[in-house]
């Protein structure tokens, strides 16, 4: 059964590396349509954070100065996610975090990301915004807590990654949306989604 396992940051930048580093990770897991475990933590960074960063997060500095270091957070997490598969919203932002830190830690990045946005923009072409509190109102997902906390975002993007897999499944009539056809939608061009999951499905009848 595949377990897909959510990821979202919160940093004090956008480049990773010495330029900025992360305060804060989520990870919750997502199995057979269900979340069914969660890891959280703030992580002191060892830089501070940006007055615009914590006005937009509501992580001040105060409040990752007693928490543990950017490796044992980071340790902890890789472990939690193991072998599964990464999802992310806008993965290009999570995935380079996620390297650089594992990187430093000499262990592996793992398995590719799925990305809930690309996703978004091939399944939901006409929503008002592919941006994650849009999607939520727009698709009325559960509301999960403050935007730009990471088990906020972690849960409420989970939450888009089973209605993307419930719509895909509809519109396709398609029993089971795995994990090889979402990375077809993923890589999909955003005007011949229907034409890519066709080729798909006939290469897997």
């Amino acid at each position: 059964m595949t377990t897909y396992a959510v990821i979202d940051f919160e940093t004090t930048g956008a480049s990773p590396g010495l330029n900025a580093r992360p305060t804060e990770i989520a990870v919750v897991l997502v199995r057979d349509g269900q979340l069914v475990d969660r890891y959280q933590s703030l992580m002191n960074p060892g830089q501070p954070i940006p007055w615009q960063i914590q006005q937009l997060t509501g992580i001040t500095d105060a409040m990752v100065r007693q928490a543990p270091p950017v490796e044992t957070v980071m340790a902890e997490a890789s472990t939690f996610v193991g072998s599964h598969i990464p999802v992310a919203h806008n993965a290009a932002f999570d995935r380079k975090f996620w390297e650089c830190e594992l990187a430093a830690l000499g262990r592996s990045p793992g398995r590719a990301f799925l990305c809930s946005l690309m996703l978004s923009r091939r399944v939901f072409p006409t929503a008002t915004s592919h941006k994650l509190g849009s999607l939520v109102t727009d698709l009325g997902l559960p509301a999960t807590g403050r935007y730009h906390r990471a088990l906020a975002d972690a849960e409420a993007t989970a939450y888009l990654l089973l209605k993307i897999q419930e719509t895909i499944a509809e519109r396709f009539s398609v029993s089971k949306v795995t994990a090889d056809l979402l990375t077809e939608v993923q890589q999909a061009p955003v005007k011949g989604l229907a034409q890519s999951v066709s080729r798909y499905l006939a290469r897997h009848a």
